[in-house]
């Protein structure tokens, strides 16, 4: 017989009530895109109707939006801060490579941004230090091959 697993997707408070603020407002975007797609199907010609093919776009990208959102909603797991001293979600770290410092906060499975220095705890450098002190040293695995870095600090 076929079990169905669920995956819990960790989420700071931050990043849960961040989560219920778009689906909030995609909630409302809703009815205007159904009304653009009704407007656009009394045009006529739907195989010619470039207003009918965007409206209908923007429909099904806000509908699948709000499908995901709303299962990420309901099985989501709300991670307090980690254990002081040890990395886990909230955790901002500080790791030396080669007396350089970088400084990541590790924020909940959906809420990472490279760009802004937030990681996953699912992402390898995420994976390398989860649970991790100060002081020690981990190994993530790169494209360009093993880098071992130092946790400095771990606010």
């Amino acid at each position: 017989m076929y079990k169905r697993v669920i995956h819990r997707a960790r989420f700071t408070k931050t990043g849960y009530e961040q989560l219920k603020e778009e689906y909030a407002k995609l909630i409302a975007q809703r009815p205007a895109a159904v009304e653009d797609l009704r407007k656009a199907r009394e045009m006529g010609d739907l195989k010619e109707n470039g207003y009918y093919k965007a409206s209908r776009q923007r429909l099904n990208m806000i509908d699948g939006r709000l499908t995901r959102i709303s299962y990420n909603l309901k099985t989501a797991k709300i991670v307090e801060d980690s254990e002081k001293g040890t990395v886990g979600i909230g955790s901002t770290v500080t790791l030396v490579l080669h007396d350089k410092e970088i400084t990541y906060q590790f924020v909940g499975d959906f809420e990472a941004d490279p760009g802004t220095k937030k990681l996953s705890l699912l992402s390898p450098v995420g994976k390398a230090v989860e649970g991790k002190k100060v002081g020690d040293t981990v190994e993530v695995q790169t494209p360009g091959g093993k880098v071992l870095y130092i946790i400095k600090n771990i606010v």
